[in-house]
This record gives C-alpha cells, structure tokens and sequence, in this order.
C-alpha cells in the first residue's frame, strides 16, 4: 500500500471542497480583530456528493473490466473511459492500477456484512461457507478476480490480506457465542478455528479450480465443529481439562 497518501486515504478535489467562511481578506481590507474572527475548522471531506458519485463510477468499472478482460487488460485508461470519467481524476485520486483495486477491496471492508447468526456453531459456519462458494463460483466472481489480481500487484495484495483480517476478525463473534452456549472450551482461539472451516472452500475452488461440490461446505463447518468441541482449538492446557469434562 501507498504510505501516507494510500487508497484508504483519496484526497479531496478542489472541485469537492465546498468553500467556507473565514477565507483571508482581499488586499486593502482592514482585518478584524482576531477575538471578533471566529475559528473556522479545515474544510472536511463530503461523505457524498460528486467525489462520491465518481468514486462509485470508478469501482464498479474497475470490477467490470477486471472480470471481463483480466488484470493484464485493466489499466486507468480503461478504466476512466469505461466510467465515463476524465482520466486525469483518475490518476490524481488512484496514481494506478494497483491504487484502484485497493480501493476496491478498501470498500469491501467498509460494507457493513455480519456473519449469520443461526443459533449453533455448525450452523454459523455452514453458513458461512456457502456464501464463499456461492461468491467464488458465481459467473464472472469479483472475488476470484480480485483474488487472482492480488499476486500481480503488491499494493492488490496488501488490501486483501487486509480485507481477509477484517473478515476473520468480524467471524469471531461466532467462536464467542458458541462458546457462550457451551458448545466450545471456554478459551478456544477463534482465529484457527474459522480458518480450519474455511480453508477447504478456497483450496477446491481458488487453488485446484475444482468443480463446486454442493456439500462441501457443510462438510468443511462440521469438521471444523468437531476437532473444536474436542479441544483441538483451546489454547495449551485447556485441552485435556475440556476432554476429561467430556469423558466423566
């Protein structure tokens, strides 16, 4: 990711900034005296409006030219034409491709989803599960495209490990109520556990190119369930005292 001026952080354009009150006197003016001049704070960035409109326009067809023609066809050029956007303000607010599929991913991150909540840990996880097949398997997947993107471009890569840490950690609140339910040990680490469940959608699907098997995701969640409940997620010497509670 781009340090100080990343795609998290897209200045502003002039024609964004609304202009406020307080803005120097014209040559010749006499000045106020500085207690009758209120504090006027930095001018901040509109939530909507036109910056936000073009950044719309922009991302969705980055994922339209990304998943039609492939990291190696997507360029700002492309992009701009595509979104009917002059491409100066791409480059100025993007610098690059790896600029925008940051963003891309930046946005994912801000979407507001939450794990299914069904009142087991199977249950959340199966859950789960589908989603990513269903996300990895749907035709021209955005996932799979931006996935694929990540191992050409450092900036794609350090955005979705971002994206990934973000989603793990929303994840967690499933390990938690389970353990809240008495499903689990109660010092199970999320983390391992939710990649445990996850992991085989991604290898069958992402790194073999397999055909989608309907059952794999519940198979993957109830595995993940029982290695869990039998301790193999509780951090060291929590293990053998859950086991024994089991064997009483």
């Amino acid at each position: 990711m781009v340090p100080s001026r990343s795609a998290r952080e897209i200045p502003a354009t002039a024609e964004d900034v609304p202009v406020t009150a307080g803005a120097p006197a014209a040559a010749g003016d006499v000045p106020a005296a500085a207690e009758d001049v209120p504090a006027v704070a930095p001018p901040a960035r509109r939530p909507g409006g036109r910056s936000a409109r073009i950044r719309t326009q922009v991302l969705d067809a980055v994922r339209a030219e990304l998943v039609e023609h492939g990291y190696d066809a997507l360029t700002v050029d492309t992009v701009a034409d595509r979104a009917g956007v002059h491409r100066t303000t791409v480059y100025r607010r993007w610098q690059d491709v790896g600029g925008l599929l940051a963003d891309v991913l930046d946005v994912g991150v801000d979407d507001g989803w939450q794990p299914a909540d069904t009142g087991s840990l199977f249950g959340d996880l199966a859950a789960l599960n589908h989603e990513i097949q269903s996300a990895l398997t749907e035709q021209r997947s955005v996932t799979a495209a931006l996935i694929a993107a990540s191992f050409r471009s450092g900036q794609a890569a350090d955005a979705l490990r971002d994206f990934w840490e973000n989603r793990y950690a929303q994840c967690e609140i499933t390990v938690h109520r389970a353990v809240g339910r008495g499903e689990l040990p109660p010092h199970t680490e999320a983390r391992p556990l939710l990649v445990t469940a996850t992991a085989p959608l991604y290898h069958h699907l992402v790194l073999l190119r397999a055909v989608p098997d309907p059952d794999l995701p519940d198979r993957a969640a109830r595995t993940a369930v029982l290695a869990a409940t039998a301790g193999a997620f509780a951090r060291e010497g929590d293990c053998q005292t859950h086991a024994q509670g089991f064997t009483a």
